[in-house]
């Protein structure tokens, strides 16, 4: 499991706690920070050592959430790896169920809050109703898989990310991403109901306005033909570098893209 923090402090407690109890399955629990100042640090050192599935790890990857994810993912050791916040308003009951349809072959199992069964309870409408939008239109006319495209609580097939890279640099479009890499590519993505819940404590850091470009870009990028691999990658490659500059105000290179940096079980490097 792959969990991105930003000084989240005591707050985080609660939902691991829930995470700890309702995971049967056997897994590590990876929380990214982007700084080692960052207030959840000693939370989750506190609380490894009464819990051993669960430990802290400094990005090197630069700051924001898509970066958290990417360098989760990269260091995961399991061959399945389930994204989740560190708010609580995901329900990790659905997360052995996430990872048992990647056990049996899709390489994205969304949790769905927009199919039969799921619910949105609070968070702000104007953000909740483009997410059911996007989601419901990608469903009905890309047939994406799920209808709940844009949320990032996901399981994914490490190998299936590793071949497509991820090129998101700014906040959590990485479920929109590769969800539509999935569908361009012929892959197979399921979903399951969940029930998401709006925070209770801390304050949200989703960034709508500053971040909806990447979202609209990977929404256009889910209605096109089927595509073998490797024209996916130039082409999901080629949006990142013409539209997104790094978070640090660097310009895009070639070793920015997935293309020119392999993931780290690839380039053999271990940024454990």
């Amino acid at each position: 499991m792959v969990i991105p923090a930003y000084n989240e402090g005591p707050d985080i407690e609660a939902p691991l706690a829930r995470v700890f109890e309702a995971v049967q399955l056997d897994c590590e629990i990876v929380v990214v920070v982007d700084f080692p100042e960052d207030t959840t640090v000693p939370v989750i050192e506190k609380m490894a050592r009464a819990e051993p599935r669960v430990r802290v790890a400094v990005s090197t990857y630069g700051r924001g959430p898509a970066n958290a994810i990417r360098y989760g993912i990269d260091v995961a050791v399991a061959d399945t790896v389930v994204v989740t916040m560190a708010d609580g308003c995901d329900d990790p009951r659905q997360i052995d169920d996430l990872v048992r349809l990647v056990e049996r072959g899709v390489v994205v199992a969304a949790a769905s809050r927009y199919m039969p069964g799921g619910q949105q309870v609070g968070g702000p409408l104007f953000k909740s109703s483009l997410s059911r939008l996007a989601g419901r239109s990608l469903h009905t006319f890309a047939r994406i898989g799920t209808r709940d495209a844009t949320n990032s609580f996901k399981a994914y097939d490490r190998h299936f990310v590793q071949d497509v890279g991820i090129d998101s640099r700014a906040g959590f479009e990485i479920g929109l991403e590769l969800t539509a890499k999935a569908r361009r590519m012929g892959r197979p993505v399921a979903e399951i109901p969940t029930i998401w819940l709006d925070r209770q404590a801390g304050v949200s850091n989703f960034k709508l306005l500053q971040w909806m470009p990447a979202y609209l870009r990977w929404y256009r990028f889910a209605y096109g033909p089927r595509l073998d691999l490797a024209t996916l990658r130039s082409e999901s490659t080629a949006i990142t570098a013409e539209n997104t500059p790094p978070t640090d105000g660097s310009p895009v290179t070639a070793a920015d893209t997935p293309a020119g940096r392999p993931t780290t079980q690839q380039n053999g490097q271990d940024p454990r």
